[in-house]
């Protein structure tokens, strides 16, 4: 796909990864996907973006020792008023994790939790617009919450984000409906009551493109990393999941 400029409202515009420790995974990320880590910025935590050929990507940070969660990828949907979307969201049965803020010129910020308990960003563009290429090799490619209240978060996806939705399925085995339809699609909902273990919370998954994921995995093993599950063809690609040096989950998805 081509590159893009901003995102359209609602729809994932920037991941970026909260990691226990920084330095441990950058080549990982720079050997896996061909990423650059740019310098870390001390006026925003020492928060650095990731690059490939020029064009962001994902951004990360380190976490604080005492945080709950060290090491996950986030998902942040765009929005042209961050806080009216915090606004709407509590009016719809969210929660607010960090309240908007002004992140210098770049951009304004929020951490929402759904009424189905999964945390999503909020981002509202300022200098910084966000991933610039999607769907290539070592890019974002794909968007997915996986939740226990399926029609409440749908629910709240189309009040608070305004996203256009589409029922892809509606059967006891598999419920899944869309942000757009078509070659317009950009993220997806699913009814994940039936699968997810006790003790797995609601949450968003990043997928990441590549040519190919069996090679990919091969060399997320040679750099460290893990294999969470193993890769395997459906309708909408080969998929894996994975997970990096320091434990931090992510997918990977390769057209057949």
């Amino acid at each position: 796909m081509p590159t893009r400029d901003t995102a359209p409202i609602g729809a994932p515009c920037w991941v970026d990864l909260m990691t226990s420790d920084a330095e441990r995974i950058k080549a990982f990320y720079g050997q896996l996907f061909g990423w650059t880590a740019e310098e870390p910025r001390a006026e925003f935590g020492g928060y650095f973006n990731y690059s490939k050929d020029g064009i962001l990507v994902a951004g990360c940070m380190t976490s604080e020792p005492e945080s709950p969660v060290r090491d996950i990828w986030s998902i942040y949907l765009a929005s042209d008023d961050t806080r009216k979307t915090v606004e709407t969201a509590t009016a719809n049965g969210g929660q607010v994790v960090a309240p908007a803020m002004d992140v210098g010129d770049l951009g304004t910020m929020a951490v929402l939790v759904d009424t189905g308990g999964a945390a999503i960003g909020v981002w509202q563009p300022g200098l910084h617009k966000g991933f610039g290429v999607l769907a290539e090799p070592g890019t974002p490619a794909w968007f997915e919450l996986f939740t226990r209240d399926y029609e409440s978060s749908v629910d709240f996806y189309r009040n608070v984000f305004h996203w256009d939705t589409h029922v892809v399925s509606d059967s006891p085995e598999f419920r899944y409906t869309t942000l757009g339809e078509g070659e317009g699609q950009m993220a997806g909902i699913m009814d994940a009551s039936g699968f997810l273990p006790d003790g797995v919370p609601a949450h968003w998954s990043v997928y990441f493109a590549v040519e190919d994921t069996d090679a990919a995995l091969a060399t997320i093993i040679q750099l460290g990393g893990s294999i969470v599950a193993a890769a395997e063809d459906t309708p909408y690609g080969r998929v894996a999941t994975a997970s990096d040096p320091n434990g931090s989950q992510f997918k990977l998805v390769a057209q057949i």
